[in-house]
């Protein structure tokens, strides 16, 4: 029997969100060309919405009324709304996500549609993913939630979620493999011209730009070690530079950074090992040396542990010949 998809549209929905489960669903297809799964939009009262962005507006097919009989709820992305403000969201829209929820319906999520069923309460206890754009955010609007900001997606078995924009579209493939197996999912992944699987989490895409710091303190001492990131520059010759002792230094420093200095350069020497990899054919090793990590066996321990994908992984995704 056909599976039967529900997805609820909210003010300020993701466009993206919205548009690319239907395209993995509907590629998901038996060697007869059945579909496996069937798609349908729902809303408040069945009124229009206005997504995010764009200059548009979307009309659900129906009201609230397929979620009481869906075989599955997605939810995807929103912005602006009460569920990223104040942690809010309309009696209807939680009294039917619970009540889908308890009859056994698998939920999921995209993006910032996480806030929504952790404003419904379904996230309590739960391990949960969405978007690193909104960590701060989401943990204090919802602390019952375990937030995973690392991962691309997260299956907790009846409530799935999923990092931002792409990663939705990861999602709803994991779950054509898992309701129907790897060929089928390969199958929709060639249809729709994406990944059949993506190595990593989201780490290898979150921006983390070196902190900002002003006046006097280390801020000059580190912007003379980012010119020196293929050196072995040590802790006294950064405390020298800055002329201060060591002590004091390393206190000033992670007062300025959140870190200590030797956790500050590993991880700007792994930014200048993904620059490389994104904009040059160096090998590996040259890699290694140029930003100061040494050896291949270095970079790759580092850069797996850091951004969560093996060098040569990265570097087949961020390549622009």
């Amino acid at each position: 029997m056909t599976h039967s998809v529900a997805m609820l549209a909210l003010d300020g929905v993701v466009g993206f969100d919205l548009g690319v489960p239907p395209q993995v669903f509907g590629a998901a297809r038996a060697d007869d060309e059945t579909p496996y799964y069937s798609v349908t939009t729902c809303g408040v009262g069945g009124l229009p919405v206005r997504p995010e962005r764009g200059g548009f507006l979307v009309t659900p097919d129906h009201d609230l009324t397929p979620l009481a009989s869906a075989d599955t709820v997605l939810v995807p992305g929103v912005s602006g709304g009460s569920t990223m403000v104040d942690g809010r969201v309309a009696t209807e829209v939680t009294d039917a996500l619970r009540a889908a929820h308890e009859r056994g319906t698998r939920i999921i999520s995209i993006c910032t549609g996480a806030s929504v069923l952790a404003a419904a309460g379904l996230l309590d206890g739960r391990k949960a993913a969405s978007h690193w754009a909104w960590a701060k955010r989401l943990r204090r609007l919802y602390p019952r939630v375990e937030w995973d900001f690392e991962v691309l997606f997260m299956d907790d078995g009846d409530v799935l979620t999923s990092a931002g924009v792409a990663a939705g579209a990861d999602l709803c493939l994991h779950v054509v493999r898992r309701d129907h197996g790897s060929a089928v999912a390969n199958r929709a992944a060639r249809r729709c011209v994406m990944p059949a699987w993506r190595d990593g989490g989201q780490a290898q895409y979150i921006e983390r730009p070196v902190p900002a710091a002003h006046g006097t303190g280390t801020e000059q001492t580190r912007e003379w070690a980012l010119g020196r990131l293929a050196d072995q520059v040590s802790l006294e010759e950064l405390a020298e530079h800055a002329r201060m002792s060591v002590r004091t230094f390393t206190r000033r420093f992670r007062d300025e950074t959140g870190m200590s200095p030797r956790q500050w350069l590993l991880r700007q020497r792994v930014g200048h090992a993904r620059l490389l990899l994104e904009s040059t054919d160096l090998s590996v090793d040259v890699v290694a040396r140029r930003s100061g990590l040494g050896s291949a066996t270095a970079l790759r321990q580092h850069f797996q542990q850091t951004v969560g994908v093996a060098p040569s992984a990265y570097r087949r995704a961020f390549r622009h010949p």
